[in-house]
């Protein structure tokens, strides 16, 4: 062998492991950055304060991005240079991180809703009179005139919520490269037999980004939005209270740099690679090289590439671009395969986004450590299970219905887990006049009327404010004066009331009739069920992720080599577009119904949900999760049918091969099956 040969295989197989070590990191960053925005999502909700159905249409523009351009990235960058086309796409994806973080540096400071008027002087141990000094605050439940409540908001910067809008979709469109031309860029180079535990091990590497994503969102959770720029001393509100808003714009800054640098190493790869393993001295002139059947389901007439190295047009792409869709999808299995992923995706996002909402509501976490435990518990779990699948598939070499088996058991497993979690909860927290009468009756009401009791009928109180006390009985108030609070002492955080009325109706006489403020903690024991929750919840994300790569596997060989970047395109386009947009939306919006109270914009008007109805939220996001699983399940027995009655057919065809009968009817003792196909008959039964 000669030195030069030496030379251009070792740089070869230098190039593939710089791709391998690249994707690898391309995989971490867009996760890192897609995990730190669904762990920013109740913060965003909060401080531009809007409903969950708005911020599900935030959340989605990410998948508008990827709607606009994916089609032809897919086909059209499947022909040009991909690995450029991936750092072009990390460029776009840092811009839209950055253009998220904007609105922070032009938007005034944070403005959280209280009833209560703060002294301006920490040092100060002047008494207030909650009850009192609220006469003046029954006008504020009189909706301001539309003219003022414009001016209002213009001056706040409500609306710049849209910069969040636009550098999330941002996001969307510069991500859009990095699965389709990246996977096939993979598969197209790299031996059969190592392609799942090369995918395997990217998105393991991948799944760290969730990790740290949401580590890192729990982190700027607990550190107060304005930092820097207020005295903490006079914040009366911590890190556990629904007003609370923490530095989610840092975490923007971070994330963008972070996919910046992932860019680099994608500008230094060259356009095609020798196949691994294989010894070439020239690499070809197009994208696609030639690729060795896969496991004996495609046919030998469309291993054709002749004219693949000869140069191609833009306008003859074009041309071939609605035919090649055509032989796409009339492959049943790829469509089978694109329904049981849309299905599944949808359940899998409206769970994501709204998870650590369901954790603060149902178990009485902070928002903060429910957002560190799903990095810290699920996402390991996600990864060792995404492992443990691609390592099974190389471990017993097993085939696509193998895959397919592999794929409907974790689904049906992960089904079954999730079912259980609808009847684990803890008891409904206690607050006056929505959760329980004043008289600790329980009761829940969406009526705001119930606010308002004998008790607090002299203190004009408005029925807006969200300023939550916990009196010594063990109960929240909506309010220090409709807790019918008298005086107050202290200042900041440690601001005590005193005389508050209301608590004297389920007390004994004697005790403390004084209040703090904050919520009160759960009665029961909530930290048992939670851990009981968590356990169900770590498991199933490990039974779930276990099929992810057997399922990734079924849709790559259920293709043709030359149609597997438009396939992969065409998924991400379908599965983004209707599992990604719509699930965060009408999640949302079914969220938003169990709401019992809306806390109030600076400038009047509905703002974000401070308290909603536990049991009704409950079954309202695990039921509709766990439908769409099983609807799911449903699909992938389809899949498999499919998969299975393929796979007889092209093995009789395969034997009359051998035997010398193709063109003519082998009787298989159910039907007669015609061996003799043209091409597009081929594409459309004998690929599975």
């Amino acid at each position: 062998m000669s030195v030069e040969s030496k030379k251009t295989r070792a740089r070869c197989c230098s190039n593939f492991k710089l791709f391998l070590a690249s994707m690898a990191f391309v995989f971490f960053s867009k996760a890192f950055g897609g995990a730190y925005m669904k762990s920013s999502i109740t913060q965003i909700e909060r401080r531009f304060d809007i409903p969950s159905s708005l911020i599900g249409v935030i959340d989605g523009s990410f998948e508008m991005g990827n709607l606009l351009v994916v089609a032809f990235v897919s086909y059209f960058g499947a022909k040009l240079h991909r690995p450029r086309l991936i750092g072009i796409g990390c460029l776009i994806m840092a811009a839209g991180s950055f253009l998220i973080a904007l609105p922070h540096f032009f938007q005034g400071l944070y403005k959280y809703e209280t009833s209560v008027s703060h002294s301006t002087d920490i040092n100060s141990t002047a008494s207030i009179l909650p009850c009192l000094s609220n006469h003046s605050l029954a006008v504020a439940d009189e909706t301001p005139d539309l003219e003022a409540r414009t001016a209002c908001e213009k001056a706040a910067g409500s609306s710049m919520w849209i910069y969040v809008f636009l550098g999330n979709m941002l996001r969307g469109i510069g991500e859009t490269p990095i699965m389709p031309l990246g996977v096939s860029y993979l598969d197209d180079f790299a031996k059969e037999e190592n392609t799942p535990f090369y995918l395997a091990c990217i998105h393991t590497v991948g799944i760290l980004g969730p990790m740290f994503g949401f580590m890192l969102g729990s982190l700027l959770a607990k550190i107060y939005v304005d930092i820097g720029f207020v005295d903490l001393d006079s914040v009366t509100i911590n890190h556990k209270d629904s007003r609370w808003v923490g530095a989610w714009w840092l975490g923007f800054i971070v994330t963008g740099t972070i996919i910046l640098l992932s860019s680099i190493p994608f500008w230094f790869l060259p356009k095609s690679l020798p196949k691994e393993g294989q010894e070439q001295s020239q690499s070809k002139s197009t994208e696609l090289t030639t690729v060795a059947e896969q496991e004996n389901f495609l046919p030998d007439e469309n291993q054709d590439h002749e004219e693949k190295n000869k140069p191609v047009t833009f306008q003859e792409l074009a041309k071939d671009f609605i035919p090649s869709l055509r032989r796409l999808f009339k492959n049943n299995v790829f469509t089978l395969m694109i329904l049981t992923h849309l299905v599944a995706v949808n359940g899998f996002i409206g769970m994501i986004t709204f998870k650590p909402k369901f954790m603060e509501q149902i178990y009485g976490q902070s928002a903060s450590k429910a957002i560190f435990i799903i990095g810290i518990m699920n996402l390991p779990a996600v990864a060792l299970g995404i492992i443990t699948g691609g390592f099974v598939l190389k471990r017993f070499k097993l085939g696509v219905i193998g895959a397919a088996r592999v794929s409907i058991a974790a689904s049906f497993g992960a089904s079954c887990l999730l079912f259980i979690q609808i009847f684990l909860h803890c008891d409904t927290a206690e607050v006056a006049g929505l959760t329980v009468s004043y008289q600790g009756v329980p009761q829940v009401s969406y009526n705001q009327q119930t606010l308002l009791s004998q008790c607090n009928m002299g203190c004009s109180c408005s029925m807006k404010h969200w300023d939550p006390v916990c009196a010594h009985n063990g109960v929240t108030y909506a309010s220090p004066c409709l807790a019918g609070c008298q005086t107050s002492t202290g200042t900041g955080r440690g601001m005590m009331f005193h005389n508050c009325t209301c608590t004297g109706e389920m007390m004994t006489p004697g005790m403390n009739m004084s209040a703090v403020l904050g919520q009160c903690p759960r009665r029961s024991n909530c930290d048992f069920m939670f851990k009981i929750y968590m356990t169900f919840s770590v498991v199933g994300s490990f039974i779930s992720a276990c099929g992810g790569t057997p399922g990734y596997i079924v849709l790559l060989r259920s293709i043709q080599p030359d149609l597997k970047s438009l396939a992969l395109g065409m998924q991400t386009l379908i599965v983004r577009t209707l599992g990604g947009i719509p699930p965060p939306i009408y999640f949302g919006a079914l969220i938003d119904q169990t709401c019992l109270k809306w806390g109030t914009k600076n400038c009047g008007g509905r703002g974000a949900c401070r308290l909603y109805d536990a049991n009704k939220f409950r079954m309202t996001f695990l039921g509709l999760i766990t439908g769409l699983y099983f609807l799911s399940n449903m699909l992938w027995g389809g899949v498999y049918r499919t998969v299975v009655k393929r796979q007889k057919k092209l093995t009789l065809r395969n034997q009359a091969k051998e035997n010398g009968l193709e063109g003519n009817t082998v009787d298989n003792g159910h039907a007669n099956i015609s061996i003799g196909k043209n091409k597009e008959d081929a594409d459309n039964e004998s690929t599975i």
